[in-house]
């Protein structure tokens, strides 16, 4: 007992850890051990940078840094093509750890040649040069092997959650290697035998991976990856023109300045050093100074960087840096830090080689690492957001695997070219002084550079906004992380602009999903110059938040005297922002000449802003409206009715308006009895449910009373004797209310559905717009969950499967046997629909539905390539048994790959049909309906339960099969059922049983 209370409250602190960084419960593992790898891998290869760092500086010198970039850029692309090359040749398992562990075994080598090569001076020096070179490669195959893995482990959605924790494995191993070098040093004694140490902690890190990719063989396929494409990626060969253009050119520019400062930065910083600090001072600081700044980054990433980036916009965030930079250079090149180490030194001991030029070069390096490993490292995936999917990735693949390698090798270049033209130009000045020279002129260009890398950001700032205000309509609004001044400011130069109708409405529908409570600061002074249509989109957005600031822009535009529609929104915004209103300047719009639209609207701000005598007039003039002969009148006073507070005297006209001829007016009906809570006509909102001339009214009224609805709703949805068009009305409008309470009942019901009913509210939930009811899900069932309701599908396809093999043609024939094939055989495809909905809580919903599109098809080009999206994008525990699923194999070799899940044992067909009447719960009406007819014909003897229990079931032609079945089977049974049966709701039914009356010669 105390051992369970004990795991219990260890669970729940596991939980509650889980909980507090953000992680579901079946997430943590695979979370921890990728940071173990991440970390332990990171922690290596920093002792290996600093040893190889202080290495070359000893031994060449700063000055053969540009050297190194060149050769580095040439090696980095090589690697990045020998990577992918690997990846379509060899499993993805067997490349992940492969290259781990090869990342530390040379370490181990080169340490045997340096330990010769004091020896020989020339294989010295090559050792080292080849230690960094093979430092830069190491890094890159690192951060291929774990944004591979990562990608592989989690989808895309877990990703968001564990990659920012993961990704801080290496700001732990900066903390954890920097402060830890300095005693590394005093114990193994000389800097060459921390590489070994290194290449320990990277094999360790590989062995990490390895139980990794074991313990996870479902998301590690054994298998070569094979490019593909996913369907509908249209966009790779479409010219990359316009706006998109104008952002791809300055995107492109981000991250080649990046790169370039990154490495001017690090030429000066590690110039400095070696100009001032021994070999062994030099490893010794760098880890002190990794440990320093890896606090910083780490508590910035924890606890600061999201929020910054939240709180000052994306693109601010991205200015950070360069502007950071720019102003520590001009510090520097002013001398004011001279100014200020003078001071410091009549106060303190400053070592001589502590300059205004070494403090500067510091900070700059503090400043870049900094910045550079927390906001910019967070807001690069969302710099690619807005470019179209289908040319997304090969983008993203063009920019950080091909521009950034050859920025790095033409920066060390012009770093050659510039050393050069010093010596070139004043040959005959001490090295000194052109090395201060040369500080000075890569300052200079650092902070050239930074401002040209500031003005990218900015340019690319006004495109970001306009890209996504051009996606709108197309359903790729990803606005999290939009700037919210500037997209403001491209919304009013859009709306002022001349263009299209449908931009524009595009443009302010954005607005209002990204900022709705601020929509008016943007509207409201543009109103007067839009169009009609605009006006009234724009008010009917400021409607849903009304904010009194605005209400002088409106009265400005109820002075030009606007079409009735714009007066009738533009009189209700005054009214619901003015806390004292004049009644006597809305009772003009009541006389009989105004329109009914405007005149209704007036009535309903008197019905409850008017005195007695007000509100009684207000109330006749919306009783004659109500009862007038002309539609439009009847419609106006009906809408208004549901503005009004109290209804008082006008509710008596509601059960004869319900009865109105008029359509428009028994919809608007059902808004009012929703707007006005009418608890007493709720019923007529479910009924209006089953006409089709009501159903979307009478949907939208439910969905408007929120959790009030939900009762109505869940009775209507889980009775089965209900039509399955008005269940399925009743599923979308739970997950159209989209709150807690109804996901939380929609999910339960997910859990104990099957069929029709599972597949309905699987669609619900997948409609719900941004992906709401897919986090749904997700929250309360976790990854698990779904994988168990695919295992689910994934049985009880093993029955038909086997149902397929005992009744196949050789076995049993006849009509009813080819119809119960027939309807075997399209449940399976059912079963797997029901599969395919359930992974697109798991995946790329894109993607899914590109692979189940090919797979329908006839053609063998586009299954294979249905196929190929599905085997490189789902990773469940039962991945190559589904697969196998699709390819063109008999019943009886699909049932071998299910075998794992359903044990099969040969039945003949009676036994078999009695099977599949006792999964009746599971089977799809009609083939329940086969069954019976299969027995009937083939005289199987069916359980008297069964058949009874068949016998009430909701669908009319089961109860008909199930009749005919106990004519031929039990004629007693039959004549004693048949005087219930001829009353039956069913027609078909009832014709049947009163058919049979007759032929048994029975009285009516």
């Amino acid at each position: 007992m105390k051992l369970q209370t004990r795991t219990r409250i260890q669970n729940e602190w596991v939980r509650r850890i889980l909980e507090w960084v953000n992680l579901r419960p079946e997430e943590g593992e695979r979370t921890f051990l990728m940071f173990a790898f991440y970390t332990a891998t990171s922690v290596g290869l920093l002792w290996f940078e600093y040893s190889a760092t202080a290495l070359f500086l000893d031994e060449y010198g700063a000055r053969w840094l540009p050297v190194i970039y060149i050769a580095s850029s040439v090696m980095v692309s090589g690697l990045g093509v020998l990577y992918s090359w690997l990846q379509e040749r060899v499993p993805m398992r067997g490349v992940l750890v492969t290259v781990a562990f090869l990342t530390g075994i040379p370490l181990l080598i080169l340490r045997l040649t340096l330990g010769i090569g004091y020896l020989n001076g020339l294989i010295a020096l090559g050792t080292v040069f080849l230690l960094r070179l093979w430092m830069d490669a190491v890094e890159v195959l690192n951060d291929l092997n774990s944004q591979v893995a990562a990608n592989q482990l989690f989808n895309i959605r877990e990703i968001k959650r564990t990659y920012p924790i993961v990704s801080s494995g290496l700001l732990v191993a900066d903390v954890i290697s920097g402060f830890s070098l300095p005693l590394l040093l005093f114990v193994v004694g000389t800097i060459q035998n921390v590489l070994v140490v290194a290449a320990l902690m990277m094999i360790v890190g590989a062995g990490t991976l390895f139980y990794l990719t074991q313990r996870y063989q479902q998301a590690f396929p054994n298998l070569p990856t094979r490019d593909w494409e996913e369907d509908g990626q249209e966009f790779v060969v479409r010219r990359t023109t316009g706006h998109l253009q104008r952002y791809i050119v300055p995107l492109f520019a981000f991250f080649i300045l990046g790169e370039a400062l990154y490495l001017l930065v690090e030429f000066q910083y590690l110039g400095q050093l070696e100009a001032n600090l021994e070999a062994s001072e030099i490893a010794g600081f760098l880890g002190l100074f990794s440990g320093i700044v890896g606090i910083f980054e780490l508590t910035s990433q924890w606890f600061l960087s999201s929020r910054a980036v939240e709180r000052l916009g994306v693109f601010v965030a991205a200015m950070m840096l360069p502007a950071s930079l720019a102003i520590m250079g001009l510090i520097t090149l002013s001398g004011l830090l001279d100014v200020i180490l003078k001071l410091l030194g009549s106060v303190i001991t400053i070592p001589g080689f502590v300059t205004g030029l070494f403090v500067g070069l510091i900070f700059l390096r503090f400043i870049d690492e900094l910045l550079r490993y927390t906001l910019i490292a967070g807001i690069e995936p969302f710099l690619f957001q807005p470019i179209p999917e289908g040319i997304r990735n090969s983008l993203q693949t063009r920019v950080q695997g091909i521009a950034e390698p050859i920025t790095t090798g033409i920066t060390g270049i012009s770093m050659l070219a510039g050393i050069w033209l010093l010596h070139h130009v004043f040959p005959g000045q001490p090295e000194a002084q052109i090395q201060q020279w040369q500080s000075g002129m890569f300052i200079l260009a650092i902070v050239f550079f930074s401002l040209i890398w500031l003005l990218s950001a900015w340019s690319m700032r006004s495109s970001y906004v306009t890209l996504l205000v051009d996606s709108a309509e197309q359903g790729r609004l990803g606005f999290s992380d939009v700037d919210l001044n500037a997209f403001k400011r491209t919304v009013i130069e859009t709306l002022e602009q001349p263009g299209t109708e449908a931009d524009k409405r595009s443009c302010i529908q954005l607005l209002s999903q990204i900022d709705p409570a601020n929509v008016g600061e943007v509207l409201a002074p543009l109103l007067p110059r839009l169009s009609i249509t605009l006006q009234c989109q724009s008010l009917e957005t400021m409607l849903e938040y009304p904010n009194p600031t605005y209400c002088q822009d409106v009265q400005v535009l109820i002075e030009q005297k606007p079409p009735p529609e714009v007066l009738a929104l533009a009189l209700r915004y005054v009214w619901l922002t003015q806390p004292e209103l004049d009644i006597n300047t809305i009772k003009p719009y009541l006389h009989g000449t105004v329109d009914p639209m405007v005149r209704a609207t007036a009535a309903a701000i008197i019905l409850r802003r008017g005195t007695s005598q007000e509100k009684a007039e207000a109330t006749d003039i919306l009783r004659r409206m109500v009862i007038s002969k002309r539609e439009r009148e009847r419609v106006m006073g009906t809408r208004a009715l549901g503005e009004a507070e109290y209804l008082q005297a006008l509710r008596v006209y509601i059960p004869y308006l319900l009865k109105d001829e008029s359509l428009r007016v028994r919809c608007a009906l059902l808004e009012v009895i929703a707007a006005t809570h009418l608890d007493e006509f709720y019923p007529s909102l479910v009924r209006g449910l089953y006409y089709k001339s009501t159903r979307e009214a009478a949907r939208m009224a439910l969905v408007r009373l929120g959790d009030e609805a939900i009762p109505l709703l869940l009775e209507l949805a889980e009775d089965i004797h209900k039509p399955d068009l008005v269940r399925v009305q009743a599923w979308s409008a739970l997950a159209e209310i989209g709150t807690s309470d109804a996901l939380n009942h929609l999910v339960q019901q997910l859990m104990t559905s099957w069929g029709i009913s599972r597949r309905n509210i699987l669609r619900s939930l997948l409609k719900i717009p941004n992906e709401q009811g897919i986090d749904a899900v997700l929250d309360r069932l976790g990854r698990s969950g779904i994988e168990t309701l695919i295992e689910q599908e994934l049985l009880f396809l093993g029955q038909i499967y086997a149902a397929l093999v005992d009744l196949k043609p050789e076995l049993i024939s006849g009509q009813e046997a080819d119809l119960l094939r027939r309807a075997l055989n399209d449940q399976q495809k059912d079963l797997l629909d029901n599969c395919f909905l359930l992974m697109k809580f798991l995946y790329p919903v894109g993607a899914i539905q590109a692979a189940s599109f090919n797979l329908e098809s006839e053609s063998r080009s586009n299954i294979a390539m249905g196929l190929e999206i599905l085997d490189n994008t789902i990773d469940i525990p039962q991945k190559q048994a589904f697969l196998a699923l699709f390819d063109r194999r008999s019943f009886a070799e699909k049932l071998e790959c299910v075998q794992e899940l359903v044990s099969y044992q040969p039945m003949n067909p009676s036994d078999r049909v009695r099977q599949l009447i006792d999964f009746r719960h599971f089977l799809s009406d009609w083939t329940l309906a086969c069954c019976f007819h299969l027995a009937r014909a083939a005289h199987v003897s069916l359980t008297p339960a069964a058949t009874l229990v068949c016998l009430r079931h909701p669908t009319g032609f089961v109860r008909e099969a199930v009749l005919t079945y106990l004519k031929a089977a039990s004629p007693r049974s039959c004549i004693e059922l048949l005087p219930m049966l001829k009353h039956d709701s069913d027609r078909l039914v009832a014709a049947v049983a009163q058919q049979m009356s007759n032929e048994f010669g029975l009285v009516s």
